[in-house]
């Protein structure tokens, strides 16, 4: 998973204007990558992390988010999940010239331009029915031709209805560079989010990165809008939210296993990003995501 340097994906829209995906978990398909499409993507099961953008955040079974063109994106399952998915992730990929045609052939259409505006920067639909989004979702894979296309728009049209949209990157595009300065702090992304749980220092990145201490810690920041070392505690902090709700492994170990070899720094680290104490997520998590997790996986 790269900030700066995702992989680019091509979509062939030769012969159909729209495309449709489903796939598991585990799956090579699940990786940080861009496409100039915009997509509508829902999550069937699991949790984890999403990474949109710039953006870091949590996501469970259910969640439906659209990305806009050259917004690179990965959902991430939990390392808890030891059990492959048959079905994690539908998604719908289309372009804006589509959409745009047709706001020009019928102009009550073009308020769904401005919902297309701010996938730019992502979207979370919140609070948008998990049943309906599976169903909009079938009943473009199930169609073909026209039906495809008329099942696909309605959908855009409750989307656009729906008034909870929360946009997640700060940086609406960003655009792949093939700079080595870029590159290298891709490098340390992609180790960071691969080997969380090791000790690695900023001036370890930076050797890594070929760059001085301050060189890097200031591109660090430019190209991912986080600091190395904010950066590194939201993954490990991510990864023991998981571990917290999924297994009752004392937090000590929990700590010692995502990275943290002292005990009151987690728990610091830990308030400051998710507002409570570890022992209270737990309780959190089993009180309201257990039972979550039950009827939507």
């Amino acid at each position: 998973m790269s900030i700066i340097k995702p992989e680019i994906e091509m979509v062939d829209r030769s012969t159909r204007s729209i495309r449709y995906l489903q796939h598991g978990w585990p799956t090579d398909l699940c990786r940080w990558h861009a496409h100039e499409e915009y997509e509508l993507h829902l999550i069937v099961a699991t949790r984890g992390k999403a990474f949109v953008g710039d953006h870091i955040g949590d996501f469970t079974a259910g969640d439906l988010f659209m990305t806009g063109p050259n917004l690179p994106h990965n959902w991430i399952t939990d390392q808890v999940w030891s059990e492959p998915v048959n079905t994690r992730d539908m998604l719908v990929q289309f372009s804006h010239e589509s959409v745009e045609k047709l706001a020009e052939g019928f102009p009550e259409f073009s308020q769904v331009l401005k919902m297309l505006q701010l996938a730019q920067s992502g979207i979370l639909f919140e609070g948008f029915n998990p049943t309906f989004a599976r169903g909009h979702m079938e009943s473009i894979r199930d169609n073909k031709g026209a039906e495809r296309i008329l099942a696909f728009v309605r959908f855009l049209v409750r989307l656009n209805e729906h008034a909870e949209k929360k946009t997640l990157s700060v940086t609406k595009l960003i655009q792949p560079e093939g700079g080595s300065k870029h590159a290298r702090i891709a490098q340390i992304v992609d180790h960071i989010t691969k080997n969380f749980a090791e000790g690695f220092s900023v001036k370890q990145a930076a050797e890594m990165a070929m760059m001085t201490e301050i060189t890097f810690s200031r591109n660090f920041q430019t190209v991912t809008g986080h600091g190395f070392v904010e950066f590194l505690n939201r993954i490990r902090i991510g990864q023991a939210c998981a571990m917290l709700y999924a297994s009752d492994d004392q937090i000590i170990s929990i700590a010692q296993n995502t990275g943290f070899n002292n005990l009151a720094n987690f728990n610091r680290h830990f308030l400051k990003v998710k507002g409570m104490t570890p022992s209270e997520y737990r309780d959190t998590a089993r009180k309201d995501l257990a039972p979550q997790m039950e009827i939507t996986t």
